[in-house]
């Protein structure tokens, strides 16, 4: 295989429109494999963004989203002699740049995470206090309003890391449960405390804003 000279964030400094849906996966990955010299900058400038908004919402940080996302097209260059179509390119794409931006993950500097309880839904006497019950939409479905969207974000941002995790990677990056675990090192039943106490704890932070208590 040859090399490509094109650096792949090279792709992500310049504005491009997102791939159609229609892309011709097997035409692009052909001139791949053939080692045609625009064909790595053409998938990187039609994947590209979508994966650096994958990368951000893991990494929270531009810079480590971007280094996540030229790990992820190296390595998807370098392995394409193993993907054997069975799933779009696009979903291939995803699921490599969710490995690096975990990998980018685990390799940082871990700070000691604060605790989650103080942001659960509290007991008294044995019974549940509501927290949040004017708020109980899906986080995914928040996200698609476009005038709740950053503030649902900065919100999921200000979860421990262990938990924000599990959340991005199931209500938002669509993974299962299954997968979600293998990604992780986590039993699938560790991942779902982790994802419920994640979801009571981002509601807890979410409700004041829809009870218009926010400035």
């Amino acid at each position: 295989m040859v090399d490509s000279p094109f650096t792949p964030m090279d792709g992500l400094s310049r504005a491009a429109p997102a791939s159609p849906a229609d892309a011709d996966d097997a035409a692009l990955l052909a001139a791949l494999r053939a080692g045609e010299s625009d064909a790595f900058e053409r998938l990187v400038r039609s994947y590209g963004p979508r994966l650096l908004a994958v990368t951000r919402r893991i990494l929270g940080s531009e810079d480590d989203a971007r280094d996540a996302v030229q790990d992820a097209f190296l390595s998807a260059f370098r392995c394409l002699d193993r993907f054997a179509g069975e799933s779009r390119l696009s979903t291939w794409l995803h699921r490599i740049a969710v490995n690096a931006a975990l990998m980018k993950l685990r390799t940082r500097r871990r700070k000691p995470e604060e605790s989650i309880e103080p942001l659960l839904p509290a007991f008294d006497g044995g019974h549940h206090q509501e927290q949040f019950s004017s708020w109980a939409e899906p986080v995914d479905q928040a996200l698609e309003r476009a005038e709740t969207r950053a503030f649902v974000r900065d919100r999921i941002a200000e979860l421990p890391e262990s938990y924000r995790t599990v959340l991005i990677l199931r209500d938002i990056e669509g993974l299962d449960t299954e997968e979600t675990a293998v990604r992780l090192g986590l039993t699938p039943n560790a991942v779902k405390i982790r994802l419920h106490r994640a979801r009571q704890a981002l509601r807890t932070l979410i409700a004041p804003h829809f009870r218009g208590e926010h400035a």
